[in-house]
């Protein structure tokens, strides 16, 4: 006797449940999905008929995913991101080619893709390249979701189950107001910095934890009113003569301090971060981002500092 076939929820349903468990609106997850926002209700109402459970809390004003949905939702992206990689796998085999969605930290995304996306294109053009900026631990969420392929990111970062590519060294300069005394030195030692007050970005930037790990920086104490929500605004406080702060060469090679009287000055013995990619170690398309970082690599021309795969 042949066993009867339960119904299992399609692709679709699923995505659909994930789409409106992260916007929390009909209208907002239906154009996420490209799909109208009563196609959306309705695959989301033949879900729960399947399943035979509420799986969404639907009022007048407001959306809320119940516990059960919680965990259909945990386990849907699950089951998406096997699938994503199952299509990555029986791929065309051409490299950096189809789709990437790739993430960024805001300290990089807007000094290093501006030298390398038009290089990219040219050598590349059947890439469709997908970008979303956001802070580290937001794009490694992300990330391990299934949500993104790749993401661009600044080391020293702390992941698991995660393989990287360390494509680039970026050294640390010292910003400071037109006239500061320390302008008078050609590479500043670290404890010269120690009685200064020190600018950071706020908490979430990997930059901040790079910075007070670069010095042992005891004015940070006293800035910590003065917080910036990006370099550029960073960049002004300094320039205001708020204080002082360290600028990733990469950022005042794309820059940032243009228009500023800021003095630069590198540190004494050569303290930077790294740059590099990280992506899913289940991921199939490893090769493949490796040699995209080698593309980031040769087209910043800087040396390459580690590899790990």
């Amino acid at each position: 006797m042949t066993e009867k076939l339960r119904p299992q929820p399609s692709l679709r349903q699923l995505r659909h449940l994930v789409a409106l468990a992260e916007q929390l609106h009909f209208g907002r997850a239906a154009a996420a999905c490209l799909v109208t926002q009563s196609a959306l209700s309705a695959s989301l109402k033949e879900l729960e008929s399947l399943l035979d459970a509420s799986l969404i809390e639907r009022t007048k004003r407001s959306v809320m995913v119940t516990p059960l949905g919680r965990d259909m939702v945990a386990r849907a992206r699950e089951i998406l991101r096997h699938v994503d990689d199952l299509v990555d796998a029986a791929g065309s085999g051409e490299p950096l080619c189809g789709e990437l969605r790739l993430g960024v930290i805001p300290t990089i995304g807007p000094f290093l893709l501006p030298r390398v996306l038009p290089a990219l294109r040219d050598a590349h053009p059947e890439l469709s390249l997908y970008l979303r900026e956001d802070q580290t631990a937001a794009l490694l969420d992300r990330l391990v979701r299934g949500d993104l392929d790749a993401v661009l990111l600044a080391y020293p970062y702390d992941h698991a189950g995660l393989d990287h590519m360390i494509f680039a060294d970026d050294p640390f300069l010292v910003a400071m107001p037109l006239g500061h005394p320390l302008a008078a030195l050609e590479r500043i030692d670290q404890r010269a910095l120690g009685a200064e007050t020190l600018l950071l970005l706020e908490e979430g930037h990997c930059l901040r934890d790079h910075a007070l790990a670069a010095c042992d920086w005891q004015g940070a104490e006293r800035a910590a009113a003065f917080q910036a929500t990006s370099l550029h605004t960073l960049v002004q406080m300094v320039d205001n003569r708020l204080g002082l702060t360290l600028l990733p060469k990469l950022a005042v090679d794309g820059g940032i301090t243009r228009g500023t009287r800021l003095t630069l000055r590198p540190l004494a013995g050569s303290v930077s971060r790294q740059i590099g990619l990280a992506w899913r170690d289940s991921s199939s398309r490893g090769a493949e981002f490796t040699l995209l970082g080698g593309f980031f690599r040769d087209e910043l021309g800087t040396p390459i500092t580690g590899v790990k795969a």
